[in-house]
């Protein structure tokens, strides 16, 4: 059976929401800069005195609602910091930034959506026993199952009460002011199906990556799908914090620049040893137009990801690579017609997107994290040599078609 939802349908990104900001600023910080050094060069530039710690906000009781309420957070090991600010301590901040010190860059901070599609025409490949993109990347032939890795899937939440996920370990954190981890909406909990579904679901036919991989949930975007830079921030930082090796982010801003604030936080996650995988985007509608990769796909440190169809055709709001430095996609995933989980009580849905392309190579990272032992960028290098080269335009599909060892 398949599902054609209307662009209205939860799981859609809003049609030409373009660059949608928040009036605060993202702040970025030199490597060298401790939550002191940024604190006080925050105090000292804008006359600020509450400036807050976001690990110290996370680790208590309503933490994230002050967060919410801060005139200035500091995301300690990430040196990132957002900020409320007026004018004349944006202009502050700007002076400092060209001075050359500890202050690298100042953006405004961005709304993200959830990256799936309205879909005008879909292609049924499916089998009684899984999935069409399982079989395409090599998942079903696959001997490991992501055991001892962690992938952290940050967007809608999860429902925590899936009958498929009975028994397995996740780790769950709301980054959304006043909403829980439940997930209302649909799209996180499609996502972490397709990345870390059951090999053996209860009923149906299997639809997850890496089944024994250990979940890490963290809502960014609220149920009614969109989430600030800080939601996300905070997120990321939490999972390279708990040590995960994968973080999927099947999220997004139409925005064509590269944000500097996710070039640096993609490059201090990759340090730390985590790989951060995101959507390409949706903007494209080809043959006539064929998009950019946005935010923050379009940074040089965050694997981007494209979506192809049963038929390994491209799809058609499957985003392209621009000039942008980052701004190239990198690899390809399945990306239409893609069944997997949803929020009881419905169960199952079929929807497409570059949103669903990215939890394919979010979790078959896993799987080959787990044969390799490889973690950051020789993790990244290894989905790279290992892809299935496919007669398209590497501007559309990169490297190729992601494969699971073998």
């Amino acid at each position: 059976m398949i599902d054609d939802n209307d662009a209205s349908t939860p799981g859609r990104t809003p049609s030409g929401a373009g660059e949608q900001t928040t009036g605060r600023q993202v702040v970025v910080f030199a490597d060298t800069a401790d939550f002191d050094a940024q604190a006080r060069q925050l105090r000292n530039l804008t006359g600020l005195t509450e400036v807050a710690s976001a690990r110290e906000l996370r680790s208590r009781a309503g933490g994230i609602e002050e967060m919410d309420s801060a005139a200035a957070t500091v995301f300690d090991r990430l040196r990132i910091a957002v900020v409320d600010a007026d004018p004349e301590q944006v202009a502050a901040l700007h002076s400092a930034r060209r001075a050359g010190g500890s202050v690298l860059a100042v953006e405004p901070e961005l709304i993200h959506h959830p990256l799936a599609a309205p879909v005008l025409s879909q292609v049924w490949a499916d089998t009684d026993a899984h999935t069409w993109g399982l079989a395409a990347t090599g998942v079903t032939t696959a001997s490991v199952d992501g055991t001892g890795i962690k992938v952290a899937v940050l967007d809608t939440g999860f429902d925590l009460a899936h009958p498929d996920f009975a028994g397995r370990k996740v780790t769950s954190r709301s980054f959304v002011p006043g909403e829980s981890v439940q997930d209302a909406h649909g799209h996180g909990t499609h996502c972490i199906g397709t990345s870390c579904g059951p090999a053996q679901p209860p009923t149906g036919r299997r639809y997850g990556v890496a089944p024994r991989a250990e979940i890490f949930v963290g809502k960014v975007l609220s149920n009614s799908g969109s989430g600030s830079d800080r939601n996300i921030l905070a997120a990321i930082e939490w999972a390279v914090e708990a040590d995960c090796d994968v973080i999927s982010m099947s999220l997004g801003a139409d925005v064509r620049r590269k944000s500097m604030a996710y070039e640096a936080v993609g490059g201090r996650a990759l340090d730390a040893g985590t790989l951060i995988i995101a959507a390409a985007g949706n903007n494209a509608h080809r043959p006539g137009d064929n998009g950019f990769v946005g935010v923050p796909a379009n940074s040089s440190t965050i694997m981007a990801v494209g979506a192809i169809d049963a038929r390994e055709a491209l799809g058609w709001f499957s985003a392209g690579s621009t000039e942008v430095d980052g701004g190239q996609i990198d690899i390809a995933g399945p990306g239409l017609a893609v069944y997997s989980s949803w929020p009881m009580s419905k169960r199952y849905n079929t929807i497409s997107g570059t949103s669903m392309a990215t939890p394919h190579v979010s979790g078959i990272a896993a799987l080959w994290c787990q044969t390799s032992g490889k973690r950051s960028r020789e993790l990244w290098a290894l989905l790279i040599q290992n892809a299935r080269r496919l007669p398209l335009s590497s501007a559309d599909v990169g490297a190729g078609l992601v494969q699971a060892p073998r």
